[in-house]
């Protein structure tokens, strides 16, 4: 069975200031039908920017410059802007992190939710508006064609979230991105969404990407996971082989800073040492030997790839035992 969506070897960099960033060296993923996909990592490991490139939504300053973006057997990078603009929203539907600054501020909900059915699906406004507030029952806000004609500033936190799913869900896509979903949200209203949002997508078949720093939400919710690091996916594997049997130190570290409940009182949370890279300067080798405790001279001077240590577990790095 052909993946719904395999990236190889994607490249972007960014214009800046201080000259060209390669942002994403060399990533490569798959993700397929009805499968729940966790990207983790660190901030600034290249999660959001490779969301960002599925969609060429890169901006004036990012670009692709190698590698390939295949969904449903069409290659992204190679599409026109028209024929993107068809995919966003309807075939890929994207969750932003914070719903305060991604919805417009002039606009009603119900006016937003409406507008990709009768964009894409071109139903007449009155047919997308009743539809929109299907939607929105469908995302359990309370009083849903009420409150279609409130402003985002008149729901809650939790409730604009409900807001963006319920217009990721509004055609029917066969992906949703879903970019740190829950960011500044408390736990509560945090696990509410995400078991919305896992249960909504199994109901209609769609897959979801996840992008994520939370490990927890990762055991719970994903069926398959990536670790970025630096740019680069350094391991992945099924959700459950990865707690049972991580292979990378990097993902190891992120692990042991998960703080457990059956710890000896007073102990120190364990920490990964140093700083994340910067982009713009990369060390030599592999990005993560500053940090690594297992670092070998090997690993200064050449960049590991991606090989299998298991059936589909696969890892970026020299020899490493735990």
């Amino acid at each position: 069975m052909n993946p719904l969506l395999a990236i190889s070897d994607l490249s972007v960099t960014f214009a800046t200031d201080r000259g060209h960033v390669q942002a994403l060296d060399g990533v490569s993923l798959s993700l397929n039908a009805g499968e729940t996909l966790a990207v983790v990592g660190e901030s600034g490991s290249g999660k959001s920017v490779t969301a960002l490139s599925i969609l060429g939504l890169l901006g004036d300053s990012g670009r692709v410059s190698d590698g390939s973006i295949e969904f449903g057997g069409e290659d992204l990078t190679k599409v026109s802007d028209q024929r993107l603009r068809e995919i966003r929203g309807n075939q890929i539907a994207f969750i932003f992190q914070e719903p305060m600054s991604s919805l417009n501020p002039v606009l009603t909900i119900g006016t937003q939710v409406a507008e990709p059915i009768w964009l894409h699906h071109k139903k007449p406004w009155s047919e997308a508006f009743e539809q929109a507030g299907e939607l929105l029952q469908r995302v359990a806000i309370p009083d849903a064609v009420k409150r279609l004609e409130d402003y985002p500033h008149q729901f809650s936190g939790g409730m604009r979230q409900r807001a963006m799913i319920a217009m990721a869900l509004a055609c029917q896509p066969k992906l949703i991105i879903a970019d740190e979903p829950t960011t500044a949200l408390d736990v509560t209203v945090q696990a509410q969404i995400l078991s919305l949002l896992k249960n909504l997508t199994k109901e209609a078949n769609s897959s979801l990407i996840l992008i994520t720093h939370d490990l927890g939400v990762v055991a719970r919710y994903a069926d398959n996971v990536a670790v970025m690091y630096g740019g680069r996916v350094v391991e992945t594997a099924s959700a459950r082989e990865l707690y049972k049997n991580p292979q990378h130190p990097y993902t190891e570290g992120l692990m042991a800073s998960i703080p457990k409940l059956d710890g000896d009182p007073g102990s120190r949370l364990y920490t990964i040492e140093g700083q994340p890279p910067d982009l713009s300067n990369l060390p030599s080798g592999c990005s993560f030997h500053p940090r690594c405790p297992y670092a070998q001279d090997k690993c200064t001077m050449t960049k590991p790839t991606l090989s299998e240590v298991a059936p589909n577990h696969l890892r970026a790095c020299f020899g490493y035992e735990r």
